[in-house]
């Protein structure tokens, strides 16, 4: 795929990487896990997310035009 900008991420990535990825704010960010959108589970109290699902993610929301 054409993820080039994210290929310097770890393949388990936090909520913080999610919002820059995505461009998103956190709160969008934490009802993407709740709504079962990302792979993600939690360590302590810190989020950790499949990088690869926030790929799928992208790509399932992309609309060609």
């Amino acid at each position: 795929g054409g993820f080039k900008m994210f290929e310097t991420y770890e393949d388990m990535v936090t909520i913080d990487d999610v919002c820059q990825m995505l461009n998103i704010g956190k709160n969008n960010a934490y009802r993407l896990l709740k709504e079962g959108k990302l792979h993600a589970f939690k360590i302590g109290r810190i989020w950790k997310i499949s990088r690869q699902s926030v790929i799928e993610y992208v790509n399932h929301n992309t609309k060609l035009y």
